[in-house]
């Protein structure tokens, strides 16, 4: 159902820009390969120096991994906006985008090096977080729900999938915590830290 004000902006012409940000907690032994696969896309997106088009398949891969793994899925959470200004709608981007860079172990280390000095075997997480936000043009009912629920979830990320190969997508971020393996993510940081998400 439409709101008076999308229903005032159609007839002026506007774009509706729609920022969606979808967070998901995994949980499990077994987990810990979708961080290296996480880590592979965010290393690929800092080479390709914000492409679009090698955004958008490095988050069709991690949407696909996620819905492989719906059996670790243990809560999740998702917030946004629907906006009729682009610059509006870029500075929601850059808001989110700063929270989700700021939290627990969120942040991937490009300088990283192999040290001689670092144990053979790293403690593997038993818990992450993947945190997905996008902008996109027109709308997008299966983003516009609440996704704290597992068939509206796999919804979304089929939309997500979907909008990437309709060419709909105008920003692309992925970040998860922890960034990289031998970090870890217990109980109590995940309460303190994503308070967005609500049990599946």
């Amino acid at each position: 159902m439409t709101s008076w004000r999308d229903r005032i902006s159609q007839f002026s012409g506007k774009t509706r820009f729609v920022v969606s940000r979808i967070f998901i907690h995994l949980a499990g032994a077994e987990i810990a390969p979708l961080l290296g696969i996480l880590n592979r896309v965010a290393r690929e997106a800092i080479e390709a120096d914000g492409d679009l088009e090698v955004l958008g398949e490095g988050l069709v891969c991690v949407c696909q991994n996620l819905l492989q793994m719906s059996n670790y899925w243990q809560s999740a959470g998702n917030e946004g906006d629907v906006l009729w200004d682009e610059g509006e709608a870029g500075d929601y981007v850059n808001e989110l985008f700063t929270d989700s860079a700021q939290r627990y172990l969120s942040a991937i280390d490009t300088t990283e090096d192999t040290h001689d000095d670092q144990p053979l075997s790293l403690p593997v997480t038993r818990n992450l977080v993947v945190i997905l936000t996008v902008a996109l043009t027109g709308e997008s009912p299966d983003l516009e729900n609440n996704l704290a629920d597992v068939e509206a979830l796999e919804e979304g990320l089929k939309a997500l999938i979907n909008l990437h190969h309709q060419e709909k997508l105008r920003a692309i971020q992925i970040h998860f915590s922890p960034a990289k393996l031998g970090d870890e993510l217990d109980g109590e940081q995940l309460l303190l830290n994503f308070p967005e998400l609500i049990p599946l």
